[in-house]
């Protein structure tokens, strides 16, 4: 039988991984997890009916841990092994798009309360959750989690769940915190929590002294960026012809579309970004999604394309936001992006940002830090 520990040795054995002791205890609280969810009889089999009851469902586990520490690839690991019928893995922003729009349409259809049915719904199509990168920014989702998953577990889900953040830094300073903390204390009290804190960022490691702003446009730059893309994602060479594109579900029902996307990296062109009709609603949805992105063909701007140069503001600053680590081809340096014109002195921000964003300090935060 195929374990998540065993597979765990295998990796640090081919020197894929490097030895950890917090992740290899993770790998084994997930390796137990994994044997409690297997021994539990698929409802509805034989053996549940002859139940009296109900067995408890397995604790679940709340991992987290600064960027780059492994807790994605040990939960992605617990996913592919953990053989269990009705389990899902989401990414946590997506997550809470998709409970609000159910949530909307059983406003619609139910003259009660709406979250009930939709943790029924939930619950009858997964007994296993996974979630990567839970990160609260928004009142919307701290004021309905509570419930949510307190529905979740009582309905005898299974959570498992990444973050860069302890429980009790979750939605810090946000408005109305006191609607959340008994989200914080159902974590505490529902989950295993374990941190994830090990010596190696495997992120920055896979980036070493790679370059993050390439000038000129050209073949060059395309093949350097090509090249950081697959060591962040750690792509098998023989399937690089077919890397996944992605809808990205952005608020007001639309979407967008991703070319690239695998493991929380995405590339895009400035055209697709900045010289089609977008907003900060589009630049968020992209900062929260993915902790590290490619933009290729950035132009020097000025006031001849100055619609173009506000949204790569907005852009620049939605990534800044939640600490997204930027690498992009351009025509020209950061400081000389913008040379001359009208918009010039309002562009030094965004000057003073890119450059920031290149450095070391900058590189070490986690994803979604403020």
């Amino acid at each position: 039988m195929t374990t998540v520990i065993g597979r765990y040795h295998a990796l640090v054995e081919a020197g894929e991984l490097r030895p950890d002791t917090d992740q290899a205890a993770a790998a084994e609280r997930l390796n137990i997890l994994q044997a409690e969810l297997e021994a539990a009889p698929p409802r509805g089999s034989t053996l549940w009916k002859m139940l009296r009851k109900a067995p408890e469902p397995p604790r679940g586990l709340y991992m987290w841990g600064g960027v780059g520490r492994g807790k994605s690839m040990l939960m992605d690991l617990f996913f592919d092994t953990v053989q269990v019928n009705r389990k899902r893995r989401a990414h946590f922003h997506e997550f809470m798009i998709e409970v609000h729009a159910r949530l909307a349409e059983a406003r619609k259809s139910e003259s009660g309360d709406p979250i009930p049915p939709v943790v029924a719904a939930l619950a009858e199509e997964a007994r296993l959750l996974c979630f990567d990168e839970m990160v609260v920014n928004n009142m919307a989702d701290a004021a309905i989690m509570s419930r949510l998953f307190t529905g979740l577990l009582a309905a005898r889900v299974t959570v498992v769940t990444t973050s860069n953040r302890p429980p009790d830094d979750l939605y810090k300073d946000g408005l109305n915190r006191q609607l959340f903390l008994p989200f914080i204390a159902l974590i505490k009290d529902r989950l295993d929590v374990m941190g994830l804190n090990g010596p190696v960022d495997y992120r920055r490691d896979r980036l070493g002294d790679a370059t993050l702003w390439h000038v000129p446009n050209g073949p060059e730059a395309t093949k350097a960026l090509s090249a950081a893309f697959f060591r962040l994602t750690d792509y098998p060479p023989e399937d690089r012809a077919n890397v996944p594109t992605e809808e990205l579900p952005v608020q007001g029902g639309r979407s967008l579309h991703v070319p690239k996307s695998l493991k929380g990296v995405a590339v895009f062109s400035f055209k697709r970004l900045c010289a089609q009709a977008r907003g900060a609603t589009d630049y968020l949805a992209i900062a929260r999604r993915y902790h590290a992105i490619i933009i290729v063909g950035i132009p020097v701007l000025g006031p001849e394309n100055r619609n173009e140069a506000a949204r790569f503001v907005t852009l620049i600053d939605a990534l800044y936001e939640y600490k997204v680590k930027l690498l992009a081809s351009a025509d020209a340096e950061p400081a000389r992006l913008y040379p001359t014109g009208d918009g010039a002195f309002e562009f030094e921000r965004t000057v003073s940002r890119l450059m920031e964003m290149q450095s070391d300090a900058y590189l070490a935060l986690g994803h979604g830090e403020k």
